[in-house]
Parts: C-alpha cells; sequence; structure tokens
C-alpha cells in the first residue's frame, strides 16, 4: 500500500503541476486574444472605431486615391507608433535644481566656518564651492534667464576663475576669504530679491 500511495501522489503531483500550467497558458492566450480584439475594433469598423477613419475593409468600389491615402495614413500612423516606442539611447541627465533649493542649501552654511591651516577646512570649503556652483548652475537654467542674475553669476565667475579647477584643501584654503565673501554676497543679493527663493 506505501508504494501506491507514493506512486499516486506523483502522479497527483504531475497531474497538478501540468494544470497549473495549462491554465496559464490558457489565462495568456485569453489575454493576447483580447489586445488583438482591442487593437483591431479601432481599425476595422469595430464599436471603438473612428467612425471618419476609411475602413480597413474598404469596398472593392474605392477610388485608387482614395487607397492610396488609406496606405499613406497607415504608413504614417506605423512610422509615428515606433517613433513613440523607441528607448532613448542614453539616459537623460538630471535637470538642474531649482534657484530656491540651490539657495536653500547654500544658505544651510551661513553659519558654518572654520579656521585655515587648521585641519577643519575640507568639509566646509569644499561644500560652499559645490553650493556655489550648484546655484550657479540653477541660475544659468532659470526661466528668468541668467540676466536676471547678472551680480551674482557675475560674482561666482569672478570666484571661479581663481579657483580654476583645483578643489583640493590647500588651495580652497588660499582662497577662504574669496569663497566666503561670494557666498556673503550672494546671500545678501537674494535677500533682496525674495521672488527668487520663494
Amino acid at each position: 500500500m506505501p508504494v501506491r500511495t507514493t506512486a499516486r501522489s506523483g502522479i497527483r503531483r504531475a497531474t497538478n503541476t501540468t494544470a497549473t500550467g495549462l491554465r496559464a497558458t490558457a489565462v495568456a492566450v485569453l489575454a493576447a486574444a483580447a489586445l488583438v480584439s482591442c487593437t483591431q475594433g479601432q481599425t476595422d469598423g469595430g464599436l471603438r472605431a473612428d467612425p471618419s477613419a476609411p475602413s480597413a475593409t474598404a469596398s472593392p468600389s474605392a477610388g485608387p486615391a482614395e487607397s492610396a491615402e488609406s496606405v499613406e495614413n497607415a504608413d504614417q500612423a506605423e512610422q509615428a507608433a515606433g517613433e513613440a516606442t523607441e528607448e532613448p539611447t542614453a539616459p537623460a541627465e538630471p535637470a538642474p535644481e531649482l534657484v530656491r533649493d540651490a539657495f536653500a542649501t547654500l544658505q544651510a552654511t551661513l553659519g558654518e566656518t572654520c579656521t585655515p591651516g587648521a585641519g577643519d577646512c575640507a568639509y566646509f570649503l569644499g561644500r560652499v564651492t559645490q553650493e556655489l556652483t550648484e546655484l550657479d548652475e540653477a541660475m544659468r537654467a532659470d526661466p528668468k534667464g541668467p540676466g536676471h542674475f547678472k551680480q551674482p553669476l557675475a560674482d561666482m565667475k569672478v570666484l571661479f576663475g581663481k579657483l580654476g579647477k583645483d578643489r583640493s584643501t590647500p588651495h580652497l584654503e588660499k582662497f577662504f576669504t574669496e569663497i566666503v565673501s561670494t557666498r556673503d554676497g550672494i546671500n545678501t543679493w537674494m535677500q533682496d530679491h525674495p521672488d527668487d527663493y520663494r
């Protein structure tokens, strides 16, 4: 008897697995059929078809001009659908921050400082320089245009010209006064233009 029970259980398991596979296949086939019927209903006179659009099953009496126009419209629709579904080749770069967001993070540094040469400036100067860079990008990308932010952009241009590409701590410490005064000057300018950060 134990042999028979094991054999029957094995048959039942195989049957259940087969039944589950058949059910999954049936569901997939039904879904595909529904998708096909939905897309055909819109182009061949089905329930959701556009009554002004020429039918895909045009009558044989339709003139060659109508048939050529239908083929041309179908080609254009296929091309538009192909363009809409194409994957972008390169990921889009994130948009610059809004001016108010970039300014808020710069403002967060107002209570901070460091002592050049004491070993505590790496984070502070690096952060302020980064915040100024992001604010510069945000102001240039703002819908008001760079002309609206003429003074802060000019101040940052002078600072970035002095700093060059070197963002090492010893180099930034040499320009401690310029970095902090640029930050403070931009803060003062922005306080006079509250519509830019509220």
